[in-house]
């Protein structure tokens, strides 16, 4: 009996102290084996005289292997981890920089603009309306009472495509000038009363300079109604104005001709200092424009009106030149 327990607490001791699965391979077929050393004791059971003596020398060697194989299996799996632990810690990645607060990307300013003016305007009871940005000469001038002979039509002011529309010509498909044909759309496929605005990309040759870029964005609003006046079209300037801009800022009217509108407007925007800045063209829409919208021009009338979303833009944040917008400058970006 004193052998066993001497055998079973040396393979404990030893098991304990083995520091790899290499170590511990070899000693499990020498502890737990047919030839290990618990295993030989067994052998020394036949020259036990007494039956109980026997009994229990068996009985201590069974249990003191049992203890052997348990302490293997317990130190087998503390160093599978102790190994596990190790080769996470060879092969970890140092993720610093993505443990930090994130640096996102922002909305351009010309967006963040679009997307203000958008809230505004929804909250004054207009809803958004959308085109195609490549447009037949029909609904971009035709349409808006600009005939055949207006400057705006030529190839030094707009860039046509190859592209010839179904029942059409080389030469009556454009890159949209203006947001105003989806006000056309608008009036040919939803019946009055209309209160909508269109916001857009839109494009003209244009050199590129401090004011003007060939593409740049508009948003323009188409107001149809019985008894519309031109009293509307100043109070809806107004409430824009104090809504976009603030309490502060106040708005007027200057008289001008579009070819879309009569009586037309220039409308401006006066800053608490007492300044003016012009900031778009507005008035009643023509009679011809609501009759090629599929309008009766004694039954209905309205207001538009539009300016450019990347001035107000360049207003909103003091910006002297329309190009640093455009720059991908880090310098310039970062500011908003």
């Amino acid at each position: 009996m004193a052998d066993i327990t001497a055998a079973r607490d040396a393979a404990l001791a030893e098991i304990a102290s083995a520091v790899s699965l290499d170590d511990l391979t070899s000693m499990t077929t020498r502890f737990a084996g047919k030839k290990g050393e618990l295993a030989g004791l067994k052998k020394q059971l036949g020259s036990v005289e007494s039956i109980d003596d026997k009994k229990a020398a068996g009985a201590a060697i069974n249990e003191a292997m049992a203890a052997v194989d348990a302490a293997l299996d317990d130190r087998r799996g503390e160093l599978r981890s102790e190994a596990l632990a190790a080769r996470v810690e060879a092969e970890r990645l140092d993720l610093t920089e993505f443990m930090t607060k994130p640096s996102r990307g922002k909305a351009h300013l010309v967006t963040q603009a679009w997307e203000r003016l958008e809230d505004v305007f929804v909250g004054m009871g207009f809803r958004v309306a959308e085109g195609p940005e490549v447009e037949t000469d029909w609904h971009n001038f035709e349409a808006l009472n600009m005939g055949e002979g207006h400057p705006a039509r030529g190839e030094f002011d707009t860039l046509f495509v190859d592209h010839v529309p179904p029942g059409g010509t080389l030469g009556t498909t454009l890159l949209r000038t203006h947001t105003s044909p989806v006000q056309i759309r608008t009036m040919l496929t939803q019946e009055p009363p209309i209160y909508v605005i269109a916001p857009g990309r839109v494009f003209r040759r244009d050199t590129p300079d401090a004011t003007h870029m060939p593409v740049f964005h508009q948003i323009e609003g188409l107001v149809i109604d019985r008894d519309i006046s031109m009293a509307d079209l100043a109070g809806t300037i107004e409430a824009f104005t104090h809504a976009f801009f603030g309490k502060g800022w106040n708005s007027r009217l200057r008289p001008s001709y579009f070819p879309f509108t009569e009586p037309s407007a220039e409308f401006d925007i006066q800053r608490p200092d007492g300044s003016w800045i012009e900031l778009g063209g507005c008035g009643m829409v023509h009679p011809n424009v609501l009759a090629a919208g599929g309008l009766d021009p004694e039954e209905w009338s309205g207001f538009a009106f539009g300016f450019g979303i990347d001035r107000m833009a360049l207003m909103r944040h003091g910006v002297d030149d329309l190009r640093a917008m455009y720059a991908d400058d880090l310098r310039f970006i970062e500011q908003f």
